[in-house]
């Protein structure tokens, strides 16, 4: 899995490997389907501070279309870790939607024939 890291803080892009670790480990049983994961973090009030640490993951997948997720919190690690985990959640009942109308399609053809 390939996973894309931005920032335009400089806090921000002192997260890089720790995102890429956590990536790593949400995705660990999609990675069959995830190919490429895009993590990108912003600053949105600047140095005023409150909750503006903005986190957004973006996975791509070949079966499910794109899955963009994106969470605001008073620090880079809160922000990151809900959205991994509404990614996965997102991403998980979508591939479950889709697999089983597949089946439901499959068995469907079968029986009128």
């Amino acid at each position: 899995m390939q996973i894309i890291f931005e920032s335009r803080d400089a806090e921000g892009t002192q997260m890089r490997e720790l995102s890429v670790e956590r990536v790593r480990f949400a995705l660990r049983r999609l990675t069959s389907w995830v190919p490429r994961a895009k993590v990108q973090f912003s600053d949105v009030n600047g140095p005023r501070g409150g909750v503006d640490k903005r986190c957004q993951v973006e996975l791509k997948t070949d079966t499910a279309g794109t899955v963009v997720i994106t969470s605001l919190a008073r620090d880079w690690r809160t922000a990151l870790d809900r959205s991994l985990i509404r990614a996965t959640r997102v991403l998980t009942r979508s591939l479950q939607r889709n697999h089983k109308t597949a089946r439901g399609r499959v068995t469907k053809l079968a029986l009128d024939s």
